[in-house]
Order: C-alpha cells, then structure tokens, then sequence
C-alpha cells in the first residue's frame, strides 16, 4: 500500500479493486462499496469508515457503547 499512497499524492489517479477494505481506505479519498454486483455504500473514506453498517460489516467493528465508568467501579 506504500507504493499506491506515494504515486497518490504525486496526483496519478487510481483504481484500486481491494478485499481489504481497512487497508484501501487508509489511501483512498474515495471509495465504494459493492454488494452483489450493485453499489451498497460510496463516500469519502472518512464517511464509509464511520458508517456503523460498513464498520461492522467490512471493518470488523462492532457498535459499542463506551463505558462512562471503569469496570468494576460505582459511579
């Protein structure tokens, strides 16, 4: 990926066909996501990294709900 990240920021235009998509999105400014055949998701990379169905579903994150209070401990 640190060929691609240094041809990208000389301003050559890539396609990039990618099944790692936590890796592509670190060098894309844009990108689109396919479901069967069909576009399911496309934005910058920021707004598909954040979307809670493309985390979960391509990023292997889940939507957690972060702890207020230590484990363990009263608030």
């Amino acid at each position: 990926m640190h060929i691609i990240a240094d041809l990208r920021e000389t301003g050559v235009s890539i396609l990039l066909v990618e099944q790692n998509a936590r890796a592509a999105l670190q060098v894309a400014d844009h990108g689109y996501v396919l479901e069967t055949g069909e576009v399911a998701f496309e934005g910058t990379s920021a707004s598909l990294s954040v979307n809670p169905r493309v985390a979960e579903s391509y990023l292997g994150l889940r939507n957690r709900k972060p702890e207020t209070t230590a484990p363990g401990k009263n608030a």
